[in-house]
C-alpha cells in the first residue's frame, strides 16, 4: 500500500469519476504502485494473482492467442484497468501484461478492498460502478474492432 496513487489521476479516470475526494483518499490508502522497465512482465497468462491494475502512465500490451502464440492484443491506455474477471471472479489471466517502455501501475487487492465493506461501502460501490463502466467500455471497443475486422475480411473476398 502507499501513498503515491494519485487521487486527481483516480476521479478523472473511468474507475474513480463517482469519488469525492475523501472517497479517493480512502481508496488510496489501500492501493498499491508497481513501477515497470521497457519489456517487464506484470502478470503471464495462467498466472492465479488476483491483483487489478490501473494504468498510471506509460503503455502495457496486452498479449495471448494460441498456445505458444504471444500476439499483442491490445494497448492498455493511462486510466485504462487490467485484471477485473481476476479481481472479482478469481479467474486466471487470459494474457500476459507487459510494459512497453517504463510504466507505473496502481495495484489493488481484494482482500484490500472488501476490507472497506463495514467502513466505507459507498466507496465500493462507487469504483464498482467505474468498474463496470469500464468493462463496457471495452466490449464496446471489442465490438468495434471485430467489426472493422469483419468488413475488412468482407471487402477482401
Amino acid at each position: 500500500m502507499t501513498q503515491n496513487t494519485d487521487c486527481n489521476f483516480l476521479m478523472n479516470s473511468l474507475l474513480g469519476q463517482d469519488l469525492d475526494e475523501g472517497e479517493c483518499a480512502v481508496l488510496a490508502g489501500i492501493m498499491g504502485s508497481r513501477q515497470l522497465q521497457d519489456g517487464e512482465v506484470l502478470v503471464k497468462a495462467g498466472d492465479s494473482t488476483r491483483t487489478l491494475f490501473i494504468l498510471a502512465s506509460g503503455s502495457i500490451t496486452v498479449n495471448g492467442g494460441a498456445v505458444g502464440k504471444d500476439i499483442k492484443l491490445y494497448t492498455i491506455k493511462d486510466g485504462e484497468c487490467a485484471g477485473t474477471r481476476a479481481f472479482v471472479e478469481g479467474a486466471p489471466r487470459p494474457s500476459t501484461l507487459r510494459a512497453s517502455g517504463a510504466a507505473t501501475v496502481y495495484t489493488l487487492e481484494p482482500e484490500d478492498f472488501e476490507s472497506l465493506l463495514e467502513t466505507h461501502p459507498q466507496v465500493l460501490y462507487k469504483f464498482m460502478r467505474g468498474l463496470f463502466r469500464q468493462t463496457h467500455s471495452n466490449l464496446v471497443k471489442m465490438d468495434i474492432d471485430c467489426l472493422l475486422y469483419t468488413s475488412d475480411a468482407a471487402d477482401e473476398s
